[in-house]
């Protein structure tokens, strides 16, 4: 039985585009850089292919923020690529004034490889790696963002990395094995044991969970962010689904006011003050409401140890005043994988 239940976690872990959202050219005119022809050509944007220690090459981007109070390293869901990403990474660097990179987990997009948990965590390393040696970021200044099955990356790096500014889970998973069944233990042969890592995690951790999500249900996030050791407020998207939390207005806002108050108590622990307690409203522990205000429209050397993301289409979602319900996949993800849940 265990098995069985472990092939069929892993087999319905991963569900790549298919075909792939983007391609990767090289300019021979700039000295050979790679650009994206399916998205805007950007002087801000760098996009790389990254070698992992598993062998795999990887395409990440890098979105520069002119006033960037810090950088967020981004793991996205299930069923998107980069090219689906790439809009939403813009409006974040934007609104959040950060710099961000994305990258594409092996066999995802123009990676290559193949999908696994193991090559998934040697993905983000390689990502976080680029940072720190292109880019010189330090971990003080890095924050980690996992949405859905991107939370297992996440919480593995953020639980090696003690210094991280902070953490965003994003429709998290408690792990792979309890999106499928309601079990109470954790079995050797499970993945993403986001449950049993996330006490390591040393910094603030904001989660963000839908209430109606149909396919990791919000209970997922509620216990992770009962788990951390150091909570920032949660934000409980009243009737938000699975992948569609963007559209509403209280998403970049409460978003925003984590990134602020992390770059409060940098500030002050620069400033030799005793440590900050980060307390946001706290009526974000309750079911959001629905608000007018922020629209979020969209226009190292590391040991061993996906959602079904933004469809940047929501022009419909954008023509109703009532948001429009999770939608499970954006990449013709089957009618059974559907009805059972399995994207994730």
């Amino acid at each position: 039985m265990g098995g069985v239940t472990s092939s069929i976690a892993s087999k319905f872990a991963f569900f790549p585009p298919n075909p792939p959202s983007y391609t990767v050219v090289e300019d021979d005119a700039c000295d050979g850089r790679l650009y994206i022809p399916e998205v805007p050509r950007r002087d801000d944007v760098d996009v790389l292919k990254l070698r992992t220690r598993r062998g795999n090459d990887i395409v990440a981007v890098h979105i520069k923020h002119p006033k960037a109070s810090a950088t967020l390293l981004y793991s996205h869901g299930n069923a998107a690529d980069l090219g689906q990403m790439f809009e939403l990474f813009v409006e974040l660097c934007n609104r959040l004034r950060v710099n961000i990179m994305g990258y594409d987990y092996s066999g995802y997009g123009q990676s290559t490889g193949k999908p696994t948990e193991c090559n998934t965590y040697a993905d983000i390393d390689a990502a976080y790696t680029c940072l720190k040696e292109r880019y010189g970021v330090k971990d003080e200044d890095l924050i980690l963002y996992g949405q859905s099955v991107g939370s297992g990356p996440t919480v593995d790096l953020a639980s090696r990395l003690p210094n991280l500014r902070g953490v965003v889970l994003h429709s998290p998973i408690l792990s792979g094995m309890r999106v499928l069944y309601p079990v109470k233990r954790t079995y050797w042969f499970d993945i993403y044991k986001n449950i049993d890592k996330i006490g390591a995690v040393n910094c603030q951790v904001l989660v963000i969970h839908g209430t109606a999500d149909e396919v990791v249900h919000h209970s997922h996030g509620k216990q992770l962010w009962e788990l951390c050791k150091n909570k920032y407020d949660p934000l409980w998207v009243n009737g938000g689904g699975h992948c569609n939390l963007e559209i509403y207005p209280e998403f970049i806002r409460h978003l925003k006011k984590f990134v602020l108050s992390l770059n409060k108590s940098k500030a002050a622990a620069a400033n030799g003050s005793e440590k900050v307690v980060v307390n946001s409203d706290k009526r974000s522990n309750k079911p959001s409401e629905g608000g007018t205000l922020d629209t979020f429209e969209l226009g190292a050397d590391l040991p061993d140890v996906s959602r079904n993301s933004l469809d940047s289409r929501l022009e419909k979602s954008k023509k109703s005043n009532k948001p429009e319900k999770s939608r499970m996949s954006t990449d013709r993800v089957d009618r059974f994988r559907r009805k059972k849940g399995l994207v994730w």
